[in-house]
């Protein structure tokens, strides 16, 4: 207990800032933090929030609960944009507490406190879920609120604070743009817990892991990169560029221009010649073809001989194709080049150019049609885990003969797969019973076929005999709160049996019902939006 009462020291404060050095301001909220420290070590609950963290993360939840006081003495804009957002999604201000009355938006309210508190112990620690009203929250937050209402009325703005969250109308530059997003991500008290821990965790990984340490630092510049444009944060399932134009607001000029980032490219690429403008690149999984500004691109000169192979990330901005990550170049290699295009993983990496033009929708219909019809008329099936794989092969085949293709047609479509570099082994075989005795196989009508493994007693439905309520809840709370399971299989469940299972009338499965599109955000955030697995191959640009 004695090490709890120890102060929070200057580091720790800054670690949830976007700056290095400190600001004029930042004695003062140190200073805060730490009175904010006492308020939660020493009340009535305060063994039970030990229980849960360790000292430097109750320091670090006084750090993150002070930056979200002075965010909103500073006028930085974080969380009145949080507030926005989820009551454009749900109507109210916040999940689970009462914002109806006595709220007042842009100032310090306790609801506020409360699911911060949530918010940050269930992100930081996986391990336990805490429901947001245990006793511990609700106290620990009435003592937090006591602090910050006594300093209210004379703490100091931190107006360099703010400087970290413009980008001026008029800019162009990409790398500009995507610090940014870094900072948000990275550097932002919100999102302390959250992207900034997950990064770090990679991190120390790939520092574990290297075994030549003279590319730690091309790999941990390729991680954040990556990172960086690919993650969703647990708050609302929002990735970095949606969170900068949710700040900048729609009014500024290029809050557009940041929804409109693509996702990052990373893979293998043909050189396939130059201008004074682009560097010409094909991607050698797909057949896709790119012009890569040479605002973005340093080594053109390098480049010489067509079909040298390139290893690089692009991403798109303001329509132009920009360098984005590490970059290496290789001899041409007709194994890797064989490889990348029997690849999935690498052909699928161009999906989301082909989703906005091709009819993926009709074909997925067209599936589901065919998949109701091979399976009793249902959306769901459920087997031995060793049958999945024979189950999956025959109605993919079923499928295929609903299709009434003709034999040139047949032959065509093998000639074209030939021609794009696609070999797959047909007689390929997966084990899944690995993962539990048996498993299910659900149609998703947003991506194909679906498989779950682990959570059939969630279902009480006629046609699963594996279905077991001594481990019904278990079977739920996985199957709602884990990533590797679609958003559209969880609401399947309960749009179906939310009114069957007694666990929903419990007042845990209350408040999930009460919130649940919020908590799959939350819970599944980087898969809550399903993306077909439908993947084309091509030679468009």
């Amino acid at each position: 207990m004695n090490k709890l009462k120890n102060r929070i020291f200057i580091k720790q404060w800054l670690d949830l800032k976007p700056y290095y050095n400190q600001a004029p301001t930042d004695n003062y909220y140190l200073k805060l933090s730490n009175e904010v420290k006492q308020a939660m070590i020493t009340n009535k609950q305060s063994l039970v929030l030990q229980d849960y963290l360790d000292t430097d993360s109750i320091d670090a939840l006084a750090c993150f609960l002070t930056s979200y006081f002075e965010d909103l003495i500073s006028e930085t804009n974080i969380w009145n944009t949080f507030i926005r957002a989820h009551k454009r999604l749900y109507g109210k201000q916040l999940p689970f507490y009462k914002t109806d009355t006595e709220y007042y938006e842009e100032e310090i309210n306790f609801p506020d406190v409360c699911f911060l508190m949530w918010y940050f112990m269930n992100t930081i620690q996986l391990d336990t879920f805490i429901p947001p009203y245990i006793d511990f929250i609700v106290e620990t937050s009435k003592q937090v609120m006591k602090v910050f209402d006594n300093a209210w009325e004379y703490a100091p703005e931190n107006e360099f604070l703010k400087t970290f969250y413009s980008i001026n109308e008029s800019e162009t530059d990409f790398y500009i743009a995507r610090n940014l997003i870094d900072t948000v991500l990275f550097k932002t008290y919100l999102f302390y817990p959250d992207t900034l821990m997950d990064l770090r965790e990679s991190e120390l990984e790939i520092e574990e892991e290297a075994e030549n340490e003279e590319h730690i630092i091309s790999l941990l510049n390729e991680n954040r990169d990556q990172t960086l444009h690919n993650a969703h944060t647990r708050l609302l399932s929002l990735k970095g560029n949606e969170w900068v134009a949710e700040i900048l607001g729609e009014n500024h000029s290029l809050s557009k221009d940041f929804l409109a980032i693509s996702k990052k490219i990373s893979g293998y690429f043909f050189y396939k010649g130059q201008d004074e403008k682009n560097v010409f690149i094909e991607h050698i999984a797909s057949g896709k073809k790119f012009n890569l500004t040479k605002k973005s691109f340093d080594h053109s000169d390098s480049l010489k001989e067509i079909d040298t192979i390139l290893f690089m990330g692009i991403a798109r901005w303001k329509g132009e194709w920009w360098f984005s990550g590490i970059y290496f170049q290789t001899d041409f290699d007709p194994d890797l080049v064989l490889d990348e295009k029997n690849s999935m993983k690498s052909r699928s990496a161009v999906d989301f150019l082909d989703h906005q033009n091709q009819d993926v929708d009709d074909i997925l219909r067209k599936q589901l049609k065919a998949f109701k019809k091979f399976n009793h008329n249902q959306q769901i099936a459920f087997m031995e885990s060793d049958k999945i794989e024979s189950f999956i092969r025959e109605y993919t085949e079923f499928y295929n003969n609903s299709l009434k293709l003709s034999k040139k047609e047949k032959n065509e479509a093998r000639q074209k797969a030939r021609k794009d570099g696609l070999f797959g082994d047909e007689n390929e075989t997966k084990d899944f019973s690995e993962g539990a005795e048996s498993g299910l196989v659900f149609f998703n009508p947003k991506s194909g076929v679906e498989i779950a493994m682990g959570v059939n007693s969630a279902f009480p439905m006629k046609n699963n005999p594996f279905f077991n309520e001594d481990e019904s809840e278990e079977h739920i709370m996985y199957l709602l709160s884990s990533e590797s399971i679609s958003t559209e299989l969880a609401m399947f469940f309960v749009n179906n049996f939310k009114n069957a299972l007694n666990f929903f009338k419990s007042p845990d499965g209350k408040l999930l019902l009460d919130d649940i599109d919020f908590f799959l955000r939350f819970w599944k955030r980087g898969n809550y939006f399903t993306r077909p697995t439908i993947s084309f191959t091509g030679k468009e640009k």
